[in-house]
């Protein structure tokens, strides 16, 4: 097993321990999975800035990206339970929720990893400007 496995695979078991909790801390409010919409949301904005940031101003190891980005964020969010979430939904009839959540969740976690690049733009910008142009 190459060490990029393993950190996946290390990212991947904290990153579902966190998924856990916060599914057990935040639940469901009418019918809603709020804690899978926060997940999501919140890895979309992670993710968004990470890969700008690790890309172009922050020396990060590819493995340790890989454990953070794969690993922790991919484990942390779940696609598979957003779909099962909002196909519960609509076998309960709650049609209009339903959508909803698709909307929301597709929606927001767009625009969230929007803002999450543009944050990691703002801070390089800022830091080039701190020291002198020498960021990258």
């Amino acid at each position: 097993m190459t060490m990029a496995y393993f950190a996946v695979a290390i990212g991947g078991f904290f990153g579902a321990i966190l998924r856990y909790g916060v599914s057990e801390w935040l639940g469901t409010w009418n019918g809603l999975n709020i804690a899978t919409l926060l997940t999501n949301w919140s890895g979309c904005l992670v993710l968004g800035w990470l890969n700008t940031v690790s890309s172009v101003a922050l020396p990060i190891h590819p493995n340790v990206r890989l454990a953070i980005g794969t690993g922790l964020i991919g484990a942390f969010t779940t696609f598979s339970t957003f779909t099962v979430d909002a196909w519960k939904l609509y076998q309960n009839g709650q049609v209009l929720q339903s959508l909803g959540y698709i909307l929301l969740s597709v929606i927001g976690g767009l625009l969230l990893s929007y803002v999450g690049y543009r944050v990691a733009q703002f801070q390089m910008s800022w830091y080039e400007r701190r020291s002198g142009g020498m960021a990258r």
